[in-house]
């Protein structure tokens, strides 16, 4: 996959239009899109910015990644992007949650009844952890009615 089609790619995946990125990079929409279409690469500076704002490795923006296939792209640059650190920008307590005080015993008991969920009915990994992640988010929207 060019460069090009990887900084699309990342765009439509990130929810952005070309005004969009150009604003946040400092560039013009022109330049956007000469980059998406492999009419000419950014410059290392603005590279780096990149993949900043797609939460994507640099190594990987500008690796010369010959993978064919959309959904294949599409899983290739979702297993890329690093979740927590994105999210952290909207809600910083994910990046600093490892760092509260007996964190490590809730961890457990996570991993634990993670563990012991997966085994009882008998389910892959990603499945569990969407299942799991569904129950906690029902959860939270019950509490989010009860406090209105």
């Amino acid at each position: 996959m060019s460069l090009g089609e990887k900084l699309l790619n990342l765009r439509k995946c990130a929810g952005l239009s070309q005004e969009e990125v150009a604003d946040k990079l400092g560039v013009s929409r022109q330049t956007v899109s000469k980059w998406e279409t492999d009419q000419t690469v950014p410059e290392l500076i603005k590279a780096k910015m990149l993949s900043q704002l797609y939460n994507v490795s640099y190594d990987y923006l500008i690796s010369g990644c010959a993978v064919s296939g959309d959904v294949t792209n599409i899983e290739m640059i979702v297993d890329e992007i690093d979740w927590t650190s994105a999210w952290s920008k909207k809600y910083p307590i994910l990046a600093s949650y490892p760092n509260i005080e007996g964190i490590e015993a809730y961890v457990e008991k996570i991993s634990k009844m993670y563990d012991e969920f997966k085994e009882e009915f008998n389910m892959n990994d990603l499945d569990a952890i969407l299942i799991l992640k569904d129950i906690l988010y029902q959860k939270h929207k019950i509490a989010k009615k009860k406090t209105k």
